[in-house]
C-alpha cells in the first residue's frame, strides 16, 4: 500500500513534470510570436472573456478593461468586461498574448 509520503513526494514529481512540459511549450510559443516596436497587441473581443490577466501582467500599462452591453437579448448579465489595448503604449512584448486563457489577444504589425 502506498503511504501519505509516498503519495505527496510521487505528487511533486508529477507536478514539477508538468510544469517543465508547460514552460517548454510557454517557450516554444513565444518563439513563434512576432515581437517587437513594429508590432502591437490586438485583442479579439469575441474571444476575451474579461479574466483580466492581461492587465496584470501588462508591464506598460497598455491594456484597460472596460464594459461592453451584451450582444444577445437572451443573455442578461450585470457585467461583460473586454480588454482594450492603448496602441501607444503598447511595446510589442507579448506577455499578454502568453497569459490570455482563451488566446483572443495576438499581435499584429503597427
Amino acid at each position: 500500500m502506498t503511504t501519505r509520503e509516498e503519495l505527496q513526494i510521487r505528487m511533486e514529481q508529477e507536478r514539477s513534470r508538468v510544469s517543465m512540459i508547460m514552460d517548454k511549450a510557454k517557450g516554444k510559443k513565444l518563439q513563434e510570436i512576432k515581437s517587437g516596436e513594429n508590432m502591437v497587441a490586438y485583442v479579439h473581443e469575441d474571444a476575451c472573456i474579461g479574466c483580466d490577466q492581461c492587465p496584470t501582467v501588462c508591464d506598460d500599462d497598455a491594456i484597460e478593461m472596460f464594459h461592453k452591453a451584451i450582444k444577445s437579448p437572451l443573455i442578461e448579465v450585470p457585467s461583460n468586461r473586454k480588454a482594450r489595448i492603448i496602441r501607444d503604449d503598447c511595446t510589442g512584448c507579448r506577455l499578454c498574448v502568453l497569459v490570455c486563457p482563451t488566446d483572443a489577444i495576438s499581435m499584429i504589425e503597427r
